[in-house]
């Protein structure tokens, strides 16, 4: 008897884990656009650090990262428990600060810069990072990766709505532990991605060194590519966020991506592109909105309005 039940136990775990497979690969595969946005955002918000600070920094991101998803799990479950009508208007909420992000970025880039002397230049490639400025990108990391972690805690909870705690539990769990080891894993290589390139030209091996100083030509590139694409997923996560949570928007999308889809010429080419495209136009208004509505109550109190936190 004991041997029967402990069969039966061993079969149960195996069917349970067999579930929370097959479900985690589902949410994996729905939420790899935002694991793309993540990345590229994450390794934005880290890059312009000093070399020997950069993987300190991923590290303390990465564990804020942890932290945030240990909130999130826990909340979203007692939220989809108790209130689920709260979760989009929560995503909205994140989506729309998202936006106000990136607009605040652009706004301090092309408002708030200034040309610098080439003695600038070179003492702010050697100087260290000062430790305010660390804590404050290790900060806005981390709030950016708590809005994210909430896109894709909500996707996955999508995902195994109609399953029992457990395996909800489960899943959550699993795709939390994956996301945050796969991008900050590669946010971790990209940024020593130069150092790589460095070591590979001090070595003997004449491919070593072209390799090396091909690493170190891209390696630029990549991090500006990265900063850009960082900043325009802001808008098209935050955007998608807020189009998705007013259902007039998200259908008005959506039909005119199929409409285009009937019409000739490079309509059928286009059609795959236009969501994206028109959730970044509204991200870039509602950011903008948000930015204007902002500057407006620092004026209001007494305070600096061209005055960015960044």
């Amino acid at each position: 008897m004991p041997a029967g039940s402990l069969l039966t136990l061993l079969d149960d775990i195996a069917t349970i884990l067999d579930d929370v497979s097959i479900l985690t690969k589902k949410a994996a595969a729905k939420t790899a656009g935002v694991l793309g946005d993540d990345l590229a955002l994450n390794a934005q918000q880290v890059s312009g650090v000093v070399s020997n600070r950069e993987l300190p920094v991923v590290w303390a991101v990465a564990k804020g990262s942890f932290i945030n998803k240990l909130i999130l799990v826990p909340l979203a479950l007692l939220i989809a428990t108790f209130a689920p009508w709260g979760i989009t208007p929560l995503l909205m909420i994140g989506g729309l600060y998202l936006c106000f992000e990136g607009c605040e970025k652009l706004a301090h880039h092309f408002l708030h810069r200034k040309e610098k002397t080439p003695k600038e230049a070179i003492e702010e490639l050697t100087t260290d990072v000062p430790t305010e400025t660390e804590a404050e990108k290790i900060k806005g990391a981390v709030r950016t990766d708590f809005v994210l972690s909430a896109e894709i805690i909500a996707i996955t909870l999508g995902t195994v709505a109609g399953q029992d705690f457990q395996r909800q539990l489960m899943v959550l769990s699993a795709i939390s532990i994956i996301m945050t080891v796969g991008v900050y894993g590669l946010v971790a290589g990209i940024v020593k991605l130069d150092d790589a390139g460095l070591y590979l030209t001090l070595r003997r091996g004449n491919l070593q060194q072209r390799i090396g100083h091909a690493i170190l030509w891209f390696a630029p590139f990549l991090m500006k590519t990265l900063s850009i694409a960082g900043t325009a997923a802001m808008f098209l996560v935050g955007g998608g966020i807020i189009a998705h949570g007013i259902p007039w928007l998200h259908h008005s999308i959506e039909h005119a991506a199929e409409s285009l889809r009937h019409l000739g010429g490079i309509g059928p080419l286009l059609a795959p592109i236009t969501p994206m495209l028109l959730n970044g136009i509204c991200g870039i208004i509602s950011g903008t909105l948000a930015l204007l509505i902002f500057l407006g109550i620092q004026k209001l109190r007494g305070k600096n309005p061209a005055t960015l936190s960044h």
